[in-house]
């Protein structure tokens, strides 16, 4: 059995804001634009959460849900130096380092790199570490799996550490919600109970492997094996992203353009995370649009020139919004991507752009 650990970092946009801003601290902070604008929000302190404040809300729906909160314009360049230091803490522990995104990551222990000889104890030195070395928090979760891992991490957040044996994986399943199996987000969730009449992960490990496969198709075997703790992806280094992006589902479908447009922005915005000055900019943003019928289709436009401006970017994706029949026809998912990045001689120094929270004041 593999030993692996999920690190994420709590709150984190709002968590670096908080650190650096003293009258932040205790208060319910929202990162993203300002509640009268279109923007959605990208992060949200845990005082703003029990307000029910969550990231890709509309930012005029959190105002109004936490009539208190501070809004902060997201600064992309200090959360990636943030993101920077948690990768130096990374890297003492495992060779094998799987970022899936600024603020988390998969570590693979197996191999005793820092001469731990315990994961659990690894883990425990990488939380200590972050808040010693950042002044951040972060939670941890250790298993033999990876999806089962990064579930442990959720578990006791913020600030906790949730430890599932080898012994102990179908007993940690069997009561979750189906929505917490990697990739089932709500419209996925949703045909499972409608066609099987289950609601936890225990209950689709029960039925037969067929009876999955006949209601929900190419993809049931993965989510079935993963229900009975079965995961066989190994955690691997990254190298060099040929494409970045972001999507949402929907909780119910959407044919109001105002606030698809709105999911837009916010969805680019994601996708921009962690490119700053000296990044490599994409020549290429796509925008994928699921309708209510399960239909699926992308409009792609050449960025001229290749930017790392979510401003721009997001001012591409909403004309490509405009070239579907997204307000006309209900839309489930929507995604922003970015791709063709390009090496940074071929861009000339004149035509980079900044980053939102990188321009002049």
């Amino acid at each position: 059995m593999r030993k692996i650990i999920h690190v994420d970092m709590d709150a984190f946009y709002a968590s670096v804001e908080q650190r650096d801003d003293p009258a932040l601290r205790g208060r319910p902070v929202v990162v993203g634009g300002s509640p009268d604008s279109r923007g959605v929000v990208c992060a949200a302190s845990y005082e703003a959460r029990v307000f029910g404040v969550r990231s890709a809300i509309p930012c005029s729906r959190a105002a109004r849900l936490c009539p208190d909160a501070v809004f902060v314009p997201p600064n992309f360049s200090k959360y990636k130096r943030a993101s920077e230091g948690l990768h130096r803490i990374l890297a003492d522990y495992a060779d094998a380092i799987e970022p899936l995104s600024l603020d988390e990551a998969y570590l693979d222990v197996t191999p005793d790199k820092a001469g731990l000889k315990s994961a659990t104890l690894t883990a425990e030195t990488i939380r200590q570490r972050v808040e010693a070395e950042l002044n951040l928090t972060c939670s941890a979760g250790v298993a033999p799996l990876k999806f089962v891992a990064k579930i442990a991490s959720d578990y006791n957040k913020p600030n906790g550490i949730t430890v599932v044996g080898p012994d102990q994986i179908v007993d940690f399943l069997r009561p979750l919600p189906i929505e917490r199996l990697w990739g089932v987000g709500p419209a996925t969730a949703k045909r499972i109970r409608s066609r099987l009449v289950v609601n936890t992960v225990g209950e689709l490990a029960a039925l037969d492997a067929n009876t999955v496969a006949k209601a929900l198709g190419s993809r049931a075997l993965y989510l079935w094996k993963m229900a009975n703790g079965v995961d066989e992806r190994r955690v691997a280094r990254r190298s060099g992203r040929k494409s970045r992006g972001a999507e949402r589902t929907f909780s119910e479908d959407v044919d109001d353009i105002r606030e698809l447009l709105g999911s837009v922005r916010g969805l680019s915005e994601r996708a921009c995370e962690g490119l700053v000055s000296g990044s490599r900019p994409p020549r290429s943003v796509t925008l994928k649009v699921r309708y209510s019928d399960f239909s699926t289709i992308t409009r792609t436009s050449t960025l001229k020139p290749p930017t790392i401006d979510p401003r721009r970017i997001a001012d591409a994706a909403a004309v490509l919004l405009h070239r579907t029949d997204a307000g006309e026809r209900p839309v489930r998912l929507i995604g922003v991507s970015l791709s063709g990045f390009e090496p940074q001689k071929a861009v000339h120094a004149g035509q980079m752009e900044l980053p939102l929270g990188q321009r002049a004041r």
